[in-house]
């Protein structure tokens, strides 16, 4: 096995990042137990900050962990374009300047802000599935465009404190540097049906079923297959940019 401990997240922009919401859900299995839910301190409900800071606590004292979060890692190529951006760590970077969503909500964001895009654009890995909406669809039932505006300043904040012990796949390479964690993009629609209900709810269900499924297919050792989609090296090199929902094959 690739690796020793599975998180997945499901995760929400709702509110202000130190707002407590019941939708967001972290499940942790550790070598071959089944996945179990975490929880803050005091068995309370999570804020993005609280799970930002338990999360990079945790990478920075385990090893060979894969980290599966639940919205977009990065934007479509015409952004990229549009904003002159050629690499995945300049568009954090530019991204964090105009969309401060660490220290206050995504809608305070939203209105005329130059760094926004268009519902109908939409990333490769998008195009692969049949339902993944666009990361700048908002307002709609099943919209991951705040929750990919809410959380990718902390991403931006691991790769900064954590540095080399992190491998942001695929946009750091499509290969896995042996001994190195994985943080990745989910898409739990793909998984959660596989994997009975046991009385969680639907979020916990989603953050359940990425962790099951993550270990599962290292366990079976198939996991090294979806690290490397059926892509042309043109669409590596756009998967490299806009990122790549693990799972989509």
């Amino acid at each position: 096995m690739i690796f020793n401990s599975y998180i997945g997240i499901d995760y929400s922009g709702a509110g202000e990042p130190t707002g407590r919401r019941r939708n967001l859900q972290l499940y942790l299995t550790e070598g071959g137990t089944e996945p179990e839910q975490v929880k803050a301190s005091n068995d309370w409900n999570w804020s993005r900050q609280l799970l930002a800071e338990w999360l990079e606590n945790y990478l920075a004292t385990h090893d060979r962990v894969i980290v599966g979060i639940d919205h977009g890692f990065s934007f479509p190529k015409s952004y990229m374009q549009r904003n002159n951006i050629h690499t995945w760590d300049q568009f954090l970077a530019d991204f964090s300047n105009h969309w401060k969503t660490e220290s206050a909500s995504v809608e305070s964001f939203r209105e005329n802000n130059p760094r926004s895009g268009d519902s109908k654009e939409f990333r490769l890995t998008e195009q692969w599935t049949s339902s993944a909406k666009s990361v700048f669809l908002f307002d709609v039932n099943g919209s991951v465009a705040k929750s990919t505006h809410a959380g990718l300043p902390w991403l931006l904040q691991l790769r900064s404190r954590l540095g080399d012990r992190l491998h942001f796949w695929p946009v750091d390479g499509f290969d896995i540097p042996e001994g190195k964690s994985v943080v990745a993009e989910v898409y739990p629609s793909i998984f959660r049906n596989r994997y009975e209900r046991d009385g969680r709810t639907g979020d916990e269900q989603d953050a359940y079923s990425c962790a099951a499924w993550m270990q599962q297919m290292d366990r079976n050792g198939f996991l090294t297959q979806y690290f490397h989609p059926p892509l042309t090296d043109e669409e590596k090199q756009v998967a490299a940019l806009e990122g790549w929902i693990l799972g989509v094959y």
